[in-house]
């Protein structure tokens, strides 16, 4: 599907490595990807309800929007713009949101998250908030008992 445009995936199960990558104007609902590398470079796609298991996801894309989903997996959703996430859960994720611009609500503690560059991550814990960059301006909400910066 590399390159592809106007997908619409429903009840989708899939295992395999770059999935999706530098796709256009597509949707994804109550699918089960079992995948590395993701969604990269893809851009205006909306993503429901899905379980996404795998490194590295949506790295470089642009106006994506995760809602209601699962992500499960390292380094996810870096170097995003005009990424969005709605009462996702996020499962043995660290290093997450790294210079993305982001407007997110997560459910569920991360165990890392790095450098967003812009917008808003709100988490009920996070068990480290590394902001080592001086242009990473994002802010991180928790709303529980976790960090906050």
């Amino acid at each position: 599907m590399m390159r592809s445009e106007r997908l619409q995936f429903d009840n989708v199960k899939l295992d395999g490595k770059y999935s999706f990558q530098y796709i256009k104007d597509s949707v994804f609902e109550n699918c089960d990807f079992n995948t590395k590398d993701a969604f990269w470079h893809a851009r205006d796609v909306v993503i429901k309800n899905c379980t996404i298991r795998g490194e590295y996801l949506a790295w470089y894309c642009e106006n994506v929007t995760f809602e209601n989903c699962t992500i499960i997996g390292t380094q996810p959703l870096c170097y995003c713009r005009k990424l969005k996430l709605n009462n996702c859960r996020m499962i043995d994720t660290d290093l997450a949101f790294e210079k993305s611009d982001v407007e997110a609500t997560v459910t569920t503690r991360v165990i890392s998250i790095k450098n967003p560059l812009s917008g808003t991550i709100t988490v009920p814990e996070v068990g480290e908030i590394i902001m080592d960059d001086a242009n990473a301006a994002g802010r991180v909400i928790v709303k529980g008992k976790g960090k906050c910066a």
